[in-house]
């Protein structure tokens, strides 16, 4: 039945690596101590390609290492030279893996400048290779198990990664083999056999049924997703179709196989059966559709004698309704198998051999540049946008624009009406309450991470010091709790960041709870919020005052700095500078980075000027804000001031200043959204960061529990004494040791000597006549049925039926059941039972018991 699908590896043409190379360590490193490494190291790096390419490959695991230690290679030296066609130009061709010369094989090769086209293929061989060897384990071994599941993992998360990068890596259409629907596929059907192995190994374990039954289930699921993805690849070898469709239906049986024993073991007996005929119809499609792929003879006599003796106990003993296939309970799923993540290096033993063409204290200090790049920019956008929000909050107190276009006292100002369609546009009061809504889901998502992820620290620490306080100086591994350090401060920041961001949403959430009404009001309909506006006594005559020009004219140079101001933001962040060239350099010269001075003097030059124009900026916005103070000043001293006006221009306040809180609180919670959701991918590495060492500790400490044991065992668990004389003794010769029953009941005393056998007593009653007559015993008293036994009349016990056992002949089984103590049958004259077989002869189907006498106790 195990039948696995393999990938044939791409084939490259040669390429001269050290000539360009070479060319370009002596014109960058001219002179400098380390160009003579630099060019052994291309030569190295050419023997590597030529190990990794240019020769057939043994399907062995030392073969996959030299392929991923030159992918490794490749990812390290891609950012240290500058492959591009108008620089460092080198052309790779690769064939396509499936191209035979059809019409849908794609392109026979392809030939690009691309080292992200070189790091594809290698990866795919690297894929292809793996799967090659993973075929190769032997599956009756845990160790081939183990070997199978790591590389058909390895090959499903490569395959997995090519389709993720292929694209982009380029940035052209590929050939089909490293197509993303291609390579798709081929992760789906690896990621399925490695699930598929994992199946295996929990058979061979003997693991639970309804463990092995998920994960056979979850193995049919990957197969099925595989299978839909292969009806279209028309450039796959066209055996891969049929045996992902038998895989399925395999997985399938299998799964309802080992749920039919679930079913048993709690005595659903027509589930039972109903899985099994199920599963004995998935194998038979199998058989007859794809036998020349798959071989199911095995697995079909197994599900055929487990279907047989299930009818015969139902039919004879349980006669419970077999329910139809669509009735039963899904089966659950367990997905063990995990594409492996590729993050390089992934190789064994992978040492970069351009390792000091940029040297720790440059990727340092360009960290430290970045850093205080990122102060310099939120410094100057935070001063510009506080300045922004000061000149909103100074227009609002003041009632403008809205006071000037007021000037009628019972229609909505035209700014109002703007500002009330912009919120609803945006969503309205409904959007941030969405968002305020879904604060909380996501912090608790977050907790619940970290939670997890340092209980399972606490939990193995927990382990690690009982067995510690057990061994004493025998447990002699790393404490838990000094390993555990780094991990638990890192989790004590993550806390701390959340503790800050609950504090901080509180603060968005009062604000969000001041401002409510008002936005609420500025999200109705234009009649409704004309209504709501208290109105008040006409201003007419001071439309063409003078002084409302000069406000109108203030406003309209406070909106122009607001405008530049955006743009400068705008400029200030597309500022970029490569300062590892300012370092190399400066390390070349000085031997060492003085990195303060150097990034202080190069972010001067970059964003000087853009300084000034902030400060302009904010003495621009001071003059003007003075300006419109004075002239609302002799403003409101022309309006005829009452009670109503008063009223009406506190509301247009109130609108104006819900409009500027609302922008800001929506800002607030969707950079709060971002921020929990970035969160929470770094948490779930943490996670996986912790349960890899709590993994690799369990492992630890199984292996030192075994050897401890091991250790243990052969001690001598007393000194050595001198025996005395009349104990030493020979003894009587005795016969050979007679095995105990494999039973759950605590063995009685040897019997004295047996009496003879009593004759048999006639087959009457009718359970007698379901099997063979029994051989009583000879002076044991009947067993109890264990406590896990359905209790009930006793039944006669037959070969090969655990758990109903054999009485001695004297007792009547039916004593306690009135009429039925002679339960002859009274049928018509010459007749027996309905379906009995003649007299004297045994039910068919049945073994037939051997005439000496039988223990007590079923023989297992």
């Amino acid at each position: 039945m195990a039948t696995f699908i393999s990938v044939p590896l791409k084939k490259s043409s040669e390429v001269d690596l050290v000539k360009p190379l070479s060319k370009f360590v002596s014109s960058t490193y001219q002179g400098s101590e380390e160009q003579g490494e630099y060019l052994r190291a291309v030569e190295e790096l050419n023997k590597l390609r030529k190990s990794a390419l240019g020769r057939p490959l043994d399907k062995h695991d030392s073969s996959l290492e030299i392929l991923l230690r030159y992918y490794d290679q490749l990812c390290s030296v891609e950012p240290k030279f500058p492959f591009a066609e108008n620089q460092l130009c080198l052309t790779f061709t690769w064939k396509d893996a499936f191209d035979k010369g059809s019409l849908f094989g794609g392109s026979v090769k392809l030939a690009l400048a691309s080292l992200g086209y070189e790091k594809t293929c290698v990866l795919f061989n690297s894929a292809a290779l793996a799967s090659q060897i993973a075929a190769e384990q032997n599956l009756d071994s845990d160790e081939g198990l183990k070997a199978a599941a790591k590389y058909y993992q390895l090959a499903s998360g490569a395959f997995g990664h090519i389709k993720d990068t292929v694209l982009s890596a380029l940035n052209r259409e590929p050939t089909m083999d490293i197509s993303p629907e291609t390579v798709g596929t081929l992760s789906l059907i690896m990621l399925a056999q490695a699930q598929e192995v994992f199946f295996l190994k929990a058979t061979s374990d003997k693991m639970r049924d309804g463990v092995i039954a998920k994960l056979a289930n979850q193995a049919a699921d990957f197969y099925g997703d595989a299978f839909k993805q292969c009806q279209y690849k028309d450039n796959l070898p066209k055996e891969v179709l049929p045996v992902m469709a038998a895989k399925h239906c395999i997985m399938q049986a299998n799964a309802e196989l080992h749920q039919s024993m679930v079913a048993k073991q709690k005595k659903h007996f027509g589930e039972e059966i109903a899985r099994l005929q199920h599963a004995a119809e998935l194998v038979k499609t199998v058989a007859s559709r794809y036998d020349e792929y798959v071989s199911v003879k095995d697995l079909g006599e197994k599900i055929n004698r487990a279907l047989t003796l299930a009818k015969k106990d139902n039919d004879f003993i349980y006669n419970e309704r077999v329910p139809e296939v669509k009735d039963l309970e899904h089966i659950g799923k367990a997905a063990l198998a995990k594409s492996t993540t590729i993050t390089p290096p992934i190789s064994q033993k992978f040492s970069d051999l351009f390792e000091k063409m940029v040297p720790m204290a440059v990727q340092q200090s360009t960290i430290i540049y970045n850093q205080r790049k990122a102060e310099t920019v939120n410094r100057l956008v935070g001063t510009m946008r506080e300045a922004t929000n000061l000149c909103n909050g100074v227009l609002a107190s003041l009632n403008l624009p809205a006071a000037l276009e007021d000037l009628s006292g019972d229609s909505i100002p035209q700014s109002i009406l703007e500002k009330s369609h912009a919120i609803i546009q945006q969503g309205g009061l409904q959007s941030i309450e969405q968002l305020i809504n879904d604060l909380p889901g996501l912090l608790t998502c977050n907790r619940e991470i970290l939670d997890e992820s340092l209980k399972m620290l606490n939990d193995e620490e927990t382990t690690d010091n009982e067995l510690r306080s057990k061994f004493n100086q025998r447990w002699n591994r790393t404490p838990s709790g000094d390993l555990y350090k780094p991990l638990r401060a890192e989790g004590a920041n993550f806390r701390n960041i959340l503790d800050k961001a609950v504090q901080a949403d509180q603060v968005v959430r009062d604000r969000y709870n001041t401002h409510c009404e008002m936005i609420s009001l500025l999200c109705k309909p234009e009649n409704e919020l004309t209504a709501a506006i208290p109105s008040a006594n006409p201003t007419k005559t001071l439309q063409g005052s003078e002084v409302v020009g000069v406000l109108q004219s203030l406003l309209a140079q406070l909106d122009e700095v607001k405008r530049e101001r955006e743009s400068l933001e705008g400029e200030i962040k597309a500022v970029t500078f490569d300062m590892s060239v300012t370092f190399l350099t400066a390390l070349a010269q000085d031997g060492v980075i003085n990195e303060e001075p150097l990034s202080l003097s190069q972010l001067e030059q970059l964003y000087g000027s853009y300084n000034q124009r902030v400060q302009a900026s904010l003495r621009r916005q001071e003059e003007l804000l003075g300006q419109v103070q004075t002239s609302h000043q002799e403003f409101s001293n022309l309006k005829q001031s009452n009670s109503e006006a008063n009223q009406r221009e506190e509301v247009l306040k109130k609108l104006a200043s819900a409009h500027d809180s609302y922008i800001e609180i929506s800002s607030n919670l969707r950079e709060g959204t971002k921020f929990y959701n970035d969160l929470t991918e770094i948490l779930l590495k943490f996670q996986n960061k912790c349960s890899d060492i709590v993994f690799a500790r369990k492992t630890e400490r199984d292996e030192l529990l075994k050897d401890l044991q091991q250790s243990i065992a052969r001690e001598p668990s007393a000194p050595s004494f001198n025996v005395p004389a009349y104990q030493s003794t020979p003894a009587a010769p005795a016969a050979g040791p007679t095995p105990a029953p494999r039973t759950v009941f605590p063995q009685e005393p040897p019997a004295k000597a047996a009496p003879p056998a009593r004759p048999p007593p006639p087959a009457v009653t009718p359970h007698a006549a379901s099997g063979p007559p029994t051989v009583p015993s000879t002076n044991n008293p009947p067993p109890v049925a264990p406590p896990t036994q359905a209790q009930g009349p006793p039944y006669p016990s037959y070969q090969g039926y655990p758990g109903y056992y054999q009485m001695p002949m004297g007792y009547n089984p039916y004593a306690a059941y009135g009429q039925y103590y002679m339960p002859q049958y009274q049928g018509p004259p010459g007749q027996g039972y309905p379906g009995a077989p003649p007299s004297g002869q045994p039910y068919p189907g049945y073994p037939q018991q051997p005439p000496q006498q039988q223990p007590f106790y079923p023989q297992q």
